[in-house]
């Protein structure tokens, strides 16, 4: 076991001085391994296990007779969007400058663009330069500490705390993206999470080799797997889904109210994410393009999740049949199947689990990013990484997603810090020593700006003056939380 405080005392004195009597991280490390643990499609052979029962009986519960009539409009409506993306391609994915997010010169005709499709591409906040620079920083944090780096491993060794990833994290352009992202969603709780005030959620990167074949994720969706109902929180994120009839046309996936109290992670796996994540997103290393091993996504999110929801509940009246047509659908409420689903796991799609989305035809290839770029999907948008890396050179990202700050977020939030603090693995991810042992990791020192550093959970978080009493006490139990 590791001494958090030793490790505290080395890397900051004032930090060591307001934890010194702060309590010792307070949920259990993950077990050892990799992202492929959360995947079927990382294991060769590996197929999803049968649910138990009980969700069977779960199935029956949620059940409403007025879903057949939703099935039957999201399935009319469906053929209309898959003939859009088999036609548009990657051209659905709008490009958004930098600096007309730092003007406010957003049109409203690109937003309700970004929204439909659920994925943008940021340019011009981080200078190529600058992003090629962290990419070599990880190669030499790799190369001191590891021996070389790993050319053939994708993941290079789960690394979380480098000095290039926590200056990304904390870079002024990079925040301010945030912030605009998570504009793009509302609530009617202000006084339980804030969107204008985005923190860090520490993820890994990806240095993808030419010609790498085996770093497949396949369609999926993250944020938890059957949870999507099995949850009563989710249950309430997808409830005009679940209601039946039209009601399903006023699903709202930009509504944060009801995601605060979601549990996505209700079987505590690694890999698994377990805070509101609002926005998945990575910044670009490298110059990547399609056929060169990026992501994938399905370019629509106002109609793929009601068909999501509503799959689990239908099944074809003919096993045999590859027909997609309405009256050759039957209602499948006598087993416990949720196609794609399987406990501790992510939720996964194919062509023969979710056959009306047309997978083979609409996972489109994000196109053309430079180093600095930045990407970011909705967290309930479908998406996949490419099969194969035909290109010339690596493709290379961080992950850094767009994450606000609510009051279950901030007790990730400080258990991220001190494991940060410590070099060990994220909450979230697969435990173990990590980058304890290492030499030139990251720390508070690298981080130069009071935002970044409360992003980090370095920094309490100050109320203006005037600012209403709740908003004030919601940030005082923030900074109680944080143990600041």
């Amino acid at each position: 076991m590791y001494s958090l405080s030793r490790h505290i005392r080395r890397a900051s004195p004032i930090l060591s001085r307001r934890l010194a009597t702060a309590a010792p991280v307070k949920r259990q490390p993950k077990d050892e391994g990799t992202i492929s643990a959360i995947f079927t499609t990382l294991t060769p052979g590996e197929e999803h296990a049968a649910l138990p029962d009980r969700f069977a009986t779960l199935k029956k519960e949620i059940f409403k007779d007025e879903m057949v009539e939703s099935w039957r409009e999201v399935l009319s409506e469906l053929e209309g969007t898959v003939a859009e993306i088999m036609e548009k391609g990657n051209t659905l994915v709008t490009r958004v400058s930098y600096e007309d997010i730092k003007s406010g010169q957003v049109s409203q005709a690109q937003i309700d663009h970004i929204k439909q499709v659920g994925t943008v591409i940021i340019t011009g906040a981080v200078p190529q330069e600058e992003a090629l620079g962290w990419k070599q920083q990880i190669r030499d944090y790799a190369a001191a500490n590891f021996g070389r780096f790993p050319e053939d491993n994708i993941q290079v060794f789960e690394i979380y705390n480098s000095v290039g990833q926590t200056l990304a994290r904390t870079h002024p352009g990079l925040i301010n993206t945030h912030k605009f992202m998570l504009s793009l969603w509302h609530t009617s709780s202000p006084d339980q999470v804030r969107l204008d005030t985005p923190i860090s959620y520490y993820d890994r990167l990806r240095i993808r080799q030419p010609g790498d074949a085996k770093f497949t994720l396949g369609p999926h969706i993250d944020g938890g797997s059957v949870e999507r109902w099995e949850d009563p929180g989710f249950r309430t994120v997808f409830s005009n889904i679940l209601k039946g009839g039209n009601h399903w046309r006023h699903h709202d996936p930009f509504d944060a109210t009801p995601r605060i109290s979601v549990k996505s992670d209700l079987y505590n796996v690694p890999n698994a994410c377990s805070i509101f994540r609002p926005w998945q997103g990575w910044t670009a290393l490298s110059s990547t393009g399609p056929g060169e091993g990026t992501l994938q996504i399905l370019p629509n999110l106002s109609i793929a999740s009601p068909y999501i929801i509503l799959r689990p509940f239908f099944r074809p009246k003919n096993p045999r049949s590859d027909s997609l047509k309405f009256e050759d659908w039957e209602l499948d409420l006598d087993g416990s199947r949720f196609p794609g689903s399987s406990i501790g796991k992510t939720q996964e799609l194919n062509v023969k689990s979710h056959p009306h989305l047309r997978l083979d035809k609409t996972m489109v290839s994000l196109p053309k990013v430079e180093p600095g770029d930045q990407v970011y999907w909705h967290c309930d948008v479908v998406h996949a990484v490419e099969g194969q890396h035909h290109g010339l050179g690596d493709s290379s990202v961080f992950y850094i997603p767009a994450v606000p700050l609510t009051l279950h977020n901030a007790h990730y939030l400080r258990d991220q810090r001190n494991n940060f603090v410590a070099g060990l693995p994220a909450p979230d991810f697969p435990g173990g020593e990590g980058e304890s042992k290492c030499t030139g990791r990251g720390s508070a020192k690298d981080v130069s700006s009071a935002e970044g550093r409360r992003a980090l959970g370095f920094e309490k978080f100050e109320a203006p003056p005037l600012a209403p009493q709740a908003e004030k006490e919601f940030l005082n139990n923030i900074n109680r939380i944080l143990e600041l």
